[in-house]
């Protein structure tokens, strides 16, 4: 496929993602998200918990050759960061894929 083709099917795909998925998962946590997270971390024994955090380091196998330098983990390995905060119910309310050089 074309890059054109490749982009404007990335394009369809995510807008479709959004449509389906947006009222229930992609959105901010109201309020009473909030009050059960903490009710729920408190139960636990965390009182003023709203989830966890995770950071994985992911190995990139298809990493750019002009993007390797900036990629690299302590092994020497291509991998990229993902960071994210999910709550009890795995909801993950906060996703982040690390720049380059952290």
């Amino acid at each position: 496929m074309g890059k054109s083709i490749t982009l404007e099917a990335l394009v369809r795909f995510c807008q479709a993602v959004e449509t389906l998925y947006t009222r229930d998962y992609l959105r901010r946590p109201t309020p009473r998200d909030l009050q059960r997270l903490l009710q729920k971390a408190e139960a636990r024994g965390f009182p003023g918990m709203i989830g966890s955090i995770d950071c994985m380091h992911w190995q990139w196998k298809n990493c750019p050759t002009t993007w390797q330098g900036d990629y690299g983990n302590r092994k020497g390995q291509k991998s990229i960061i993902l960071e994210a905060v999910a709550g009890f119910d795995t909801w993950v309310w906060h996703a982040f894929f690390g720049v380059a050089g952290s």
